[in-house]
């Protein structure tokens, strides 16, 4: 079980984190201006500096005891983190899928997976959405916009 407490905070420090992330590299983009107007990194500045501080706001807000939100004990519950693990697994796979296998082939793999493996569809169907969500992808991205989606080692491996 993990506490709203513990989940705010480490929000806070993720999202703190991104900002600094930012911030630093906005000024090697440069702040200020220049003999051109503003320089390219000012706007990203300010923004992270917003992140920064609101980051930090949430984070004091969480360590302080107060009778808000980030008292509650358990804010995700075993059976929460389970059908969140079931939402996140499979698209991690995916993402990681896309190098190796090609956006089209992962594209299908992970609409067979989430619609057959937790029986939300037959077989058969699951498979037929499979390959129409890859057919369209290529048919949109390949032949209409004419940009081409990562294919993949495997497809390189095979010649195509």
């Amino acid at each position: 079980m993990i506490s709203r407490r513990a989940l705010e905070l480490a929000t806070a420090i993720l999202t703190g984190s991104f900002g600094v992330a930012v911030v630093v590299s906005s000024l090697d983009n440069g702040i200020g201006w220049s003999s051109a107007g503003v320089d390219s990194g000012t706007f990203p500045f300010a923004v992270g500096l917003v992140i920064v501080l609101g980051s930090f706001y949430n984070l004091v807000r969480g360590v302080l005891p107060a009778t808000s939100l980030a008292s509650v004990p358990v804010a995700i519950t075993p059976f929460e983190l389970r059908r969140l693990a079931g939402l996140f697994v499979p698209a991690a796979i995916f993402v990681a899928a896309i190098p190796l296998l090609g956006m089209y082939l992962a594209s299908a793999l992970y609409i067979f997976a989430v619609l057959a493996i937790p029986r939300h569809q037959s077989v058969l169907r699951s498979l037929a959405m499979a390959a129409a969500t890859a057919l369209v992808l290529y048919v949109v991205f390949e032949r209409m916009f004419q940009v081409s989606l990562p294919h993949g080692a495997l497809a390189a491996a095979l010649g195509f």
